[in-house]
């Protein structure tokens, strides 16, 4: 792990070694009820990471960013958060740096909600104004977690919500040390069908908490750790024999 994650790295080393591409893990520093740390989202996304990094070649690990868009989350303390024009800005600073280097192949792994909507701005922006730099985003590991697994694997709303069965059982994975099961409580909101209502967090979770983290295992954890990191690298070795270009039909 440590040869490829940068943030580690010397001048030497980075020289004597061959990157052609590089991950992106972002998170964000917000309340996760009782039971789970306030950098989950964090830890999350650059354990997944740090394994892809792991089993791909001539890829290099960025350091995580902590912080992401979390203002609807803001009623529970303390949510370090940054405005949806920050993190956009932020990224594609970030795009230019690699760019200006000829690291052109960038995959982001994403652990927030909040961050989906600024990704997405900042990564269609910059593609237009650079074509040739290319951006891959696994947006929401909890959706795709649940596509990857057995039906029936979640016991509770599909295994989502926040710090809800899904992602405390991946915590019981990443950092069980940091999870304190005995104070895990959460709350299933009744939402409309097919349209969104854009909520504030405490209009919806009483306790900080969406989904029941009381189903959560560190069993579903590995699964749900193994199938996205195994996804993860397939994609990656898919896309670098396809020369990070979509449609090879």
């Amino acid at each position: 792990m440590a040869d490829n994650d940068f943030l580690r790295m010397t001048g030497h080393k980075l020289k004597d070694s061959y990157f052609d591409k590089a991950v992106l893990p972002v998170g964000s520093t917000e309340y996760h009820g009782e039971h789970l740390p306030f950098g989950t989202d964090t830890l999350v996304a650059d354990s997944l990471a740090t394994a892809v990094v792991g089993r791909v070649e001539g890829m290099l690990k960025l350091p995580v960013l902590p912080y992401g868009m979390s203002q609807h989350y803001a009623h529970f303390p303390i949510t370090m958060t940054l405005t949806s024009e920050t993190l956009i800005k932020l990224l594609k600073e970030l795009f230019d740096s690699l760019n200006v280097h000829d690291m052109r192949r960038l995959l982001i792994i994403n652990g927030h909600d909040g961050n989906i909507s600024a990704i997405e701005a900042a990564s269609r922006e910059f593609r237009v104004a650079h074509p040739e730099f290319k951006i891959a985003v696994l947006e929401a590991w909890w959706v795709t977690a649940g596509e990857l697994l057995t039906k029936g694997t979640f016991e509770a709303w599909g295994g989502l919500g926040h710090a809800g069965e899904g992602e405390t059982s991946m915590m019981l994975r990443v950092a069980p040390d940091l999870v304190n099961m005995s104070r895990a409580k959460g709350h299933i909101p009744v939402l409309p069908e097919h349209v969104q209502v854009k909520w504030l967090f405490h209009e919806v979770a009483p306790y900080g908490v969406t989904g029941d983290p009381t189903k959560a295992t560190s069993e579903k954890g590995i699964l749900m750790w193994g199938a996205l990191v195994n996804h993860l690298v397939s994609f990656v070795e898919h896309m670098d024999r396809d020369g990070w270009e979509v449609d090879k039909s």
